[in-house]
C-alpha cells in the first residue's frame, strides 16, 4: 500500500469546547503551520491520522469519494471515540460529478416511537436528563454509512470496513464492556474485540446474501438495524432503562434529499436543512451581502463587530425556528427571503453590540417577535472531506456526544447522548415527540462556481461549528483567501445563543459579550470594547475546522485540516 504523502497533525480539540456563561468570541491561533495536502489523485482530510489513512487507501484501491468516505467514517467511529461512534449520526453532503448535483443524507437519528416513553420526557422535572442512556437516539452512523455506499459507492462493505477491523483488533481504547462490576471491567473484553464481531457479523450478512451489490449491502445493514445485533441491542435497551426499542431500529432510514442553497456574490452555498442549525450559516449570509466587508479589512473591528451581529440574529432565528421539518413547519423560504433579510438587517447598529436574543418573526414579516424560553451542555463531534480523481465532492460532519462511554452489552456499539439536543417546551418546533430528530448543530457545506465544485467544508465544535464555516467562507470568498489561508486564517466566535445542549425547563439569560484580543491590536480591542463588547485575550478558534478546496485551473484538490492526506 502506499504510504500518505502527507499527514498533518492539529492541536486544537476537536471535541465541542465548554463555554462558559459569558458569550466569548475566541480566535485560532493564526501561527500554527497549516495542515494541508495537495494532489491532483484524490485527498482526504479527517480527525484522526488512522482514519485518513483508511481513506486514502480506499481511493489507492480505485474506491471513489464515496468509498473513501464510508471507510474514513468507520475509523473515525473507532478512533475519535467521544467525538464519532457508530451509534452516532452523520449529515452528509454528496456532489455527484456524473449527475452534476448535490444530495443530503441526512443522517439523524430519532427519539422512541412510544408515546409514552415521550411522556415520561414531557413529565420529567429535569426534562431530558443528562448523563444517561435515555438521552440516546437511534444510532443512524450506519445506515448513513450504508446509503452511501449503496447511492455513490462502488466497493463492497466488507473492503471499506477492513482498515477499521485492523484498528480494533490492535485494541488501544480502555473502555470495557459494562458489567457493572470494576473486577470485571478491568479484566474484561475491550470493547474493540466487540465492535469487531459486530462488523464481521455484518460482512458476513452481506458475503452470505444473494442478488445486487446494493442488496448485499442492504443485508449488511439489515443485520444491525433489524436482526441479531438489534436483539442485543434492545436487551442492553431494557437492561439500561432506554426507551428505545428493535422497532425504531427497524423504523429508522436515511433520508435523501436536496439541500438548501444561496447564492453569494456567485458561489452557490449548499447547506443541511432546519433538523441542523445549518440554514443559520445561509441566514448570515444573506444578512452580511448587504456590507462591504472587504473594505472593512479582513479581522478589523469593523469586519469582527459586523459579523458577529449578523451571527447572533442568525442564531437568534435557528433558536426560536428550526426543527424537525417531519413535524413542524419551518418557514425556510420566509426566513432566507429578500424582504425578511432587509428587516432583520436594520437591527444591526455598527457603533454597538446588541446585548439580547432577537428572534424575527417571518411569518408576519415583522423584524422582532418574543423569544420562546431557552436554557444550556457539551458534547463531542469530529470532521471528514474527501475529493477523488473523477471530482466528486463529500463533506460530513460525524458525532455521537458518546460522553457517557457506554458499551452496548456483546455489541461493541457506544450511543450517542443526541437527544440533549431536544427540549421539553410544549409548541417548540424542538420539543420532544414520538420518532422525531433532534435539532442539531451538526452541519457540512459545499460550494460551488460556475456549476463546478470549490469547497467542502466541516467544522466541529456544537454551536460553533456554522461560525467556523461562515468565517472560513468569507476569508475565501470576500478577501480572496486560498483554501489553505483561510483555514489559517484566525476566527472568532460568539455565545450569544441557546445551547443546544441540554435544554431544561426555564429562561437564561443573555450574557454580556466577550471577545478574544489574540489576532487583534489594542486599538481594535478598545474599539470593539467601546461598541459594547466584553473582551478577553486567548486562543482557540471558532471550532476545529477541516476543508477541502478545489482549483479547476491547476486541477488539482487542497486538503486542509487535522490529518490531511493525499494519493501518490
Amino acid at each position: 500500500m502506499k504510504k500518505i504523502s502527507s499527514i498533518a497533525i492539529v492541536l486544537t480539540l476537536l471535541t465541542t469546547p465548554v463555554w462558559p456563561q459569558a458569550t466569548q468570541i475566541t480566535t485560532q491561533d493564526a501561527a500554527r503551520p497549516n495542515r494541508t495536502a495537495t494532489g491532483d489523485k484524490g485527498v482526504v482530510v479527517s480527525g484522526n491520522a488512522d482514519a485518513t489513512a483508511a481513506g486514502t487507501r480506499i481511493l489507492e484501491q480505485g474506491g471513489n469519494a464515496a468509498d473513501a468516505g464510508a471507510a474514513t467514517l468507520l475509523a473515525l467511529s473507532v478512533t475519535r471515540v467521544g467525538a464519532f461512534c457508530v451509534g452516532g449520526e452523520v449529515p452528509i453532503l454528496v456532489y455527484d460529478q456524473n449527475k452534476k448535483n448535490i444530495k443530503l443524507l441526512e443522517g439523524m437519528g430519532e427519539a422512541p416511537l412510544d408515546p409514552k416513553a415521550i411522556q415520561w420526557y414531557m413529565d420529567n422535572p429535569r426534562g431530558i436528563p443528562s448523563g444517561d442512556i435515555k438521552l440516546a437516539a437511534v444510532p443512524a452512523a450506519v445506515d448513513a454509512i450504508i446509503t452511501l455506499l449503496k447511492n455513490y459507492g462502488t466497493k463492497s462493505f466488507a473492503e471499506v470496513v477492513q482498515p477499521t477491523l485492523e484498528i480494533l483488533d490492535r485494541g488501544g481504547e480502555t473502555w470495557y464492556i459494562d458489567t457493572g462490576d470494576r473486577k470485571k471491567r478491568e479484566t474484561g473484553v475491550h470493547w474493540q474485540a466487540l465492535q469487531a464481531i459486530t462488523f464481521r457479523k455484518m460482512v458476513e450478512s452481506e458475503k452470505q446474501a444473494k442478488g445486487t451489490r446494493e442488496q448485499k449491502l442492504q443485508a449488511a445493514d439489515d443485520r444491525f438495524y433489524k436482526g441479531d445485533i438489534a436483539d442485543e441491542l434492545e436487551r442492553y435497551y431494557i437492561e439500561k432503562g432506554s426507551f428505545l426499542r428493535k422497532a425504531d431500529l427497524a423504523h429508522h432510514k436515511t433520508p435523501i434529499t436536496d439541500p438548501l442553497s444561496i447564492n453569494y456574490h456567485g458561489y452557490t452555498v449548499y447547506k443541511t436543512g432546519p433538523f441542523t442549525q445549518g440554514p443559520a450559516l445561509l441566514q448570515a449570509l444573506r444578512l452580511l451581502e448587504g456590507f462591504d466587508l472587504k473594505s472593512m479589512g479582513f479581522y478589523s473591528a469593523n469586519y469582527i463587530h459586523t459579523v458577529l451581529e449578523a451571527e447572533k440574529l442568525a442564531f437568534a432565528d435557528r433558536d426560536d425556528w428550526y426543527g424537525d421539518p417531519n413535524f413542524v413547519k419551518v418557514p425556510m423560504k420566509e426566513l432566507l427571503s429578500d424582504q425578511y433579510t432587509k428587516l432583520r438587517r436594520t437591527l444591526i447598529d455598527p457603533k454597538k453590540a446588541s446585548l439580547e436574543r432577537r428572534p424575527g418573526d417571518p411569518i408576519n414579516m415583522k423584524a422582532l417577535k418574543t423569544p420562546l424560553p431557552d436554557k444550556p451542555m457539551q458534547g463531542g463531534t469530529t470532521v471528514m472531506c474527501v475529493t477523488d480523481k473523477w471530482g466528486n465532492l463529500i463533506a460530513a460532519t460525524p458525532s455521537g456526544l458518546s460522553s457517557n462511554g457506554q458499551v452496548a452489552g456483546s455489541t461493541g456499539i457506544i450511543h450517542n447522548s443526541r437527544l440533549s439536543s431536544l427540549n421539553t417546551f410544549p409548541g417548540h418546533p424542538n420539543c420532544i415527540a414520538p420518532g422525531k430528530r433532534p435539532r442539531i448543530t451538526l452541519s457540512p457545506t459545499l460550494i460551488m462556481k460556475d456549476n463546478k465544485p470549490m469547497m467542502a467544508i466541516a467544522v466541529a465544535g456544537g454551536d460553533q461549528q456554522d461560525q467556523g464555516a461562515l468565517q472560513i467562507l468569507l476569508a475565501y470568498i470576500d478577501f480572496g483567501m486560498s483554501g489553505a489561508d483561510a483555514f489559517a486564517a484566525p476566527r472568532f466566535s460568539t455565545n450569544a445563543f441557546i445551547s443546544s445542549f441540554g435544554w431544561n425547563r426555564g429562561q437564561a439569560r443573555m450574557s454580556p459579550l466577550s471577545v478574544s484580543g489574540q489576532a487583534l491590536n489594542e486599538a481594535g480591542q478598545a474599539d470593539l470594547r467601546a461598541r459594547g463588547h466584553e473582551l478577553t485575550v486567548g486562543a482557540g478558534g471558532a471550532g476545529g475546522a477541516a476543508l477541502i478546496a478545489i482549483d479547476p485551473k491547476a486541477k488539482n484538490a487542497t486538503a486542509a485540516g487535522p490529518f490531511a492526506g493525499k494519493m501518490d
